[in-house]
């Protein structure tokens, strides 16, 4: 078993890269729906996580007409030593960004927006205002348009996931991304006591108010877990009322990123699944090439969301 202060290390010494299961192997993104939205984008001066974390879904998903917009600026003010998304310290908040992304999903004729983000450290409240703030205009522009934020911690801050969960989004993710003991590699500046209790909180505000919110959250396997530890995440979130759980494989995004342990089988992730419904999550996703938001649409059309 491999531990935190294992997986700190970064390998500079050069080697072949391993090649990959060819269950891992995507497709390379084609299609009108995908060019339309990399245009439109870059037009409207908006960040995907689809393209900044490198996500291998990008044109199944963009295709299907679910695209990932990443608020609040390209520069994350944490270093998670898994994540593709650029760090550093990041330009004052542009409250105009909602309007844009709005613009976005009515001119492409999305079904489904994903609304995530970026770390702002600097301003939890503000960032809170910014997704609330696009839930809102995506709303007005698109009404039949799903919603899933996936927020950040807010470092705790609980004024600032009212304010999310005020604006009703039809999910509310935020990822756990892997099992306590390895947090302090893996996530930087996160907890996992913490993340437990948002998705709670999450909940219990959302049945306080009669709204129909679902609740999710994501993990990564193949980053030194063992099954066993896993599953007990998987209770946790249980536990914590999580409606909908994506378990997905960990792919190391370049060298300066904490190491792969190894691949999970298709069958390892059935196995999982399987296991986590048990559980009672309402809907699971797990496979080798799942990513927090991937099928975010039929989740929502599954009546797991709306």
């Amino acid at each position: 078993m491999a531990t935190a202060e294992q997986l700190i290390q970064i390998d500079t010494a050069p080697r072949k890269p391993a090649s990959k299961p060819e269950w891992l192997k995507a497709r390379a993104p084609v299609g009108e729906n995908y060019h339309n939205l990399k245009r439109l984008a870059r037009t409207l001066d908006l960040h995907t996580v689809c393209e900044s974390a490198m996500c291998p879904n990008i044109g199944e998903c963009w295709q299907h007409k679910t695209a990932t917009f990443m608020l609040l600026g390209n520069l994350c003010t944490r270093r998670c030593g898994f994540c593709a998304v650029p760090k550093g310290r990041p330009e004052p908040i542009d409250f105009d960004e909602p309007r844009r992304v709005a613009e976005a999903v009515q001119q492409l004729g999305l079904k489904f927006a994903v609304i995530t983000s970026v770390n702002r450290d600097d301003d939890n409240i503000g960032a809170a205002k910014v997704f609330a703030m696009t839930i809102e205009q995506v709303r007005e522009r698109v009404p039949g348009c799903g919603v899933e934020v996936l927020i950040p911690d807010f470092q705790g801050n609980a004024e600032s996931l009212r304010i999310v969960m005020d604006a009703k989004p039809n999910i509310l993710n935020h990822n756990t991304e892997t099992v306590p003991r390895l947090y302090r590699a893996v996530r930087s500046g996160a907890r996992y006591e913490r993340t437990l209790k948002l998705l709670a909180d999450a909940k219990q505000m959302a049945t306080a108010t009669g709204s129909a919110i679902s609740t999710k959250s994501g993990v990564m396997v193949g980053i030194g877990e063992d099954t066993g530890e896993l599953l007990q995440v998987f209770r946790d979130l249980a536990k914590a009322k999580v409606d909908i759980l994506t378990v997905g494989q960990y792919l190391r995004p370049s060298k300066d990123h904490l190491p792969m342990t190894r691949f999970y089988t298709p069958a390892e992730f059935a196995h999982l699944k399987r296991e986590a419904l048990t559980m009672g999550f309402k809907h699971v996703e797990s496979g080798p090439l799942v990513r927090s938001s991937y099928h975010a649409h039929e989740q929502a059309e599954s009546g797991a969301a709306l």
